[in-house]
Formats: structure tokens, sequence, C-alpha cells
């Protein structure tokens, strides 16, 4: 059920949300964006268009563009469950996001995050 509300939500909301947690951590806005571009396949003008429509979470992953096929690289933990073990398709790309961001915050050099 958790699950489903967090899918509902609007993407916008949600991106304001991680805006918040990298700039209290003083990384640049720049940054967020370059991982979503990276996990979506969204470009600039793309994602700046999508934050000012109430698209849902789910359809904004949903209608990315082309999903980083390097995402897979993404492993550990996000709210006590390991990426790599979410079965659900959609949830998976969701906690890939929130992964990417927590070690954004932690202060991970972008090239790592991106796995390159």
């Amino acid at each position: 059920m958790a699950n489903a509300k967090v899918l509902q939500m609007p993407f916008s909301k949600i991106y304001t949300l991680y805006q918040q947690k990298v700039t209290k951590k003083q990384r640049p806005i720049a940054e967020l964006d370059t991982i979503l571009l990276w996990l979506t396949g969204y470009d600039q003008d793309q994602l700046q268009h999508l934050l000012t429509t109430d698209l849902s979470l789910a359809d904004f992953f949903n209608q990315a563009p082309a999903f980083n096929p390097n995402a897979h690289l993404i492993t550990g933990m996000i709210c006590g469950i390991r990426v790599e073990t979410i079965s659900d398709p959609l949830m998976q790309p969701v906690r890939y996001l929130d992964k990417l961001v927590d070690e954004l915050a932690k202060g991970r050099p972008l090239t790592k995050i991106l796995r390159q």
C-alpha cells in the first residue's frame, strides 16, 4: 500500500524533496539533475518541463525515454531493503534513484555514483 502512495505522488514533489536533501549537504542541484538524466534518459529540457506538470512518479519512470542499462550496477540498502533484490519492476527504479540521491548527499563523487 505504501508503494502505491509513493508511485501516485507527483514527480515534482519528489524532486523538491530530493533538492532539499542534496542542498542541505551542500551538493549542487546540477548533480541531482545529472543523476536523474543518467538514470532515465530524459534531457534537461524534458526534465524542466516535467517539473511543471502533475506527472506521477510512476508515469515519470514508465515514460522514461531510455532507462540506463548500467542501472543494474546500483547495489546497496535503501529503506532496509537491498535495491538489487527488489522484484517490483516499478519500485526498483524508484529505489535506484533513492539510492543514488543518498550517495550524492553522503558526498560520494559523481563518477562513482554514475558507475563510470
